[in-house]
């Protein structure tokens, strides 16, 4: 899905909680770096303190710096990400791992075989690019400060060209990332991210040879070190993506997040809830293929993610599980409706939005499942059953009692999603569906849902409207497209042959 600036403002209150939240990660952060540094010579932190205490002290001054520095970069560019206590704690669990990882790499092997990429991955697969791209320059300096006071041996050319390699494999593989789509060619970012890494090696190593060579540079123990070195790099480039992968479907589980590898479980036949829908509400999930298809086309044309799109719409109508038979399109013939009130009938047939975001929320899918399926009928009215009340009664009638509850759609996709429902079950009722009919009917649908507002509160404009319907427009006429009427034709089996009646 397209991850824009969000326009958020921050409460005072969620100001403080958040501050609060900071203040903890923090302190997480000097006890993991302390056991970091001290290891296994805590008894003689005393002496280490006295010895060292000015150099300490200027440590922990450049990690509060860096973490307030942290928290402005998110209120004053991404201040979602603050109002998720959540999503705080997901990118800080990252940093946590990466730096005892990190540490322990750089210590037992070697400091370039550190998985220097694995925190950028994680952060853009799970959160975003824009703050990914802040976290891995974070987390580069982060391990530049710890490196240098650290009890480890690392020399000090190694420590910056360390920081200027967590930076440059980092931001390479999240340049990359978009094309990853399966867990192959995410290995192959581990590859390309070799290349950065390796170049800087070689050049850092092969200068420190060639300023203090005191032996020929055709020997042979010399270029073995280099070798060597740009062997820990290829580890460390490799090594990113497999923690990474590694690591990844934890997070999507403690987090409930959703990336392209979980849209892909979620969305195969195999799935729990579209399994189910499958088998007790055939017709629904037959409706919401269709509706797949519609909505992939749309968000391709409007630039959004097609995975999250295609997703969004094979569960936008889970919540039919809960009476499937009150549904037309489960319904063979006998229409239970007709022995209901109107306001029974519409009290059912709207809860069917709110039930599929409780039952997507009890089966811990993500949270952009459910707000899609609460969201895509808006606060539309029920226009069947207002019309049949209307007929049984000489009063007004409250229309917001024959009303879907809401809310409207938040974002493009559930924009997408409501004019696709709509689109593909009338123009599915049309007798007439030449491309002149349909593209009438997804005109008046479109039309009617802006007369009644229901894309004030996402970011849709009027092109993105017109593409929507023209995109509906082409796909729908290609699915019901005018075919050749074939002749009935009996056969009878004649000396073994088939022969035709007409002949």
């Amino acid at each position: 899905m397209k991850r824009e600036r969000e326009a958020i403002r921050l409460s005072q209150n969620e100001i403080v909680k958040s501050s609060m939240l900071f203040v903890l990660h923090f302190v997480i952060l000097l006890i993991l770096v302390a056991c970091v540094l001290f290891g296994d010579k805590l008894g003689s932190i005393g002496e280490m303190l006295k010895v060292n205490g000015a150099n300490y002290l200027y440590m922990v001054f450049c990690l509060i710096l860096l973490f307030v520095i942290s928290y402005f970069y998110f209120l004053t560019e991404n201040a979602k990400v603050l109002k998720s206590g959540k999503t705080i704690t997901l990118i800080f669990c990252a940093l946590y791992i990466y730096i005892v990882i990190a540490m322990v790499i750089g210590t037992k092997i070697h400091v370039y075989a550190r998985p220097v990429a694995m925190v950028a991955l994680l952060i853009y697969a799970l959160v975003g690019r824009r703050d990914a791209i802040f976290v891995n320059i974070l987390c580069a300096l982060i391990m530049f400060v710890v490196d240098n006071f650290s009890t480890a041996e690392h020399v000090a050319n190694n420590i910056y060209s360390s920081l200027f390699i967590s930076f440059s494999a980092g931001m390479v593989a999240i340049f990359y990332f978009d094309n990853a789509k399966t867990r192959f060619q995410v290995i192959k970012i581990g590859l390309v991210t070799v290349l950065p890494i390796d170049a800087i090696i070689f050049l850092l190593e092969f200068s420190s040879i060639f300023n203090g060579a005191t032996t020929s540079l055709l020997e042979f123990s010399e270029w073995s070190v280099i070798f060597d070195s740009m062997g820990y790099g290829v580890f460390g480039g490799v090594g990113s993506v497999v923690l990474y992968l590694a690591v990844l479907p934890v997070f999507e589980a403690i987090f409930n997040c959703l990336t392209a590898f979980r849209i892909r479980e979620l969305t195969a036949n195999d799935a729990k809830l579209l399994k189910k829908l499958q088998e007790e509400a055939n017709g629904t999930y037959n409706h919401s293929h269709s509706v797949a298809q519609l909505a992939e086309a749309c968000a391709a044309a409007l630039g959004e993610d097609v995975d999250y799109a295609r997703a969004a719409a094979l569960y936008h109508d889970v919540g039919k599980l809960h009476q499937p038979e009150y549904f037309t399109e489960n319904q063979w013939g006998y229409n239970v409706h007709d022995e209901l009130t109107p306001e029974l009938s519409a009290d059912i047939v709207r809860s069917h939005a709110q039930d599929g975001y409780d039952l997507i929320l009890s089966h811990r899918l993500p949270q952009f499942l459910a707000d899609v399926a609460v969201q895509h009928h808006g606060t539309l009215p029920i226009r069947y059953f207002y019309a049949k009340a209307m007929k049984l009664t000489d009063g007004e009638l409250n229309i917001e009692e024959f009303s879907y509850l809401g809310p409207k759609p938040q974002t493009k996709i559930a924009a997408i999603i409501m004019i696709a429902d709509a689109a593909e079950a009338s123009v599915r009722a049309l007798k007439d569906r030449t491309p002149e009919a349909v593209e009438r009917t997804v005109r008046e649908i479109i039309e009617e849902r802006m007369d009644l507002e229901q894309f004030s509160e996402c970011d849709i404009t009027m092109a993105d409207l017109t593409k929507i319907r023209m995109t509906i427009v082409n796909v729908l006429t290609g699915v019901y497209h005018h075919r050749v009427k074939y002749p009935k034709i009996k056969y009878k089996n004649m000396d073994g042959k088939t022969v035709g009646e007409q002949e």
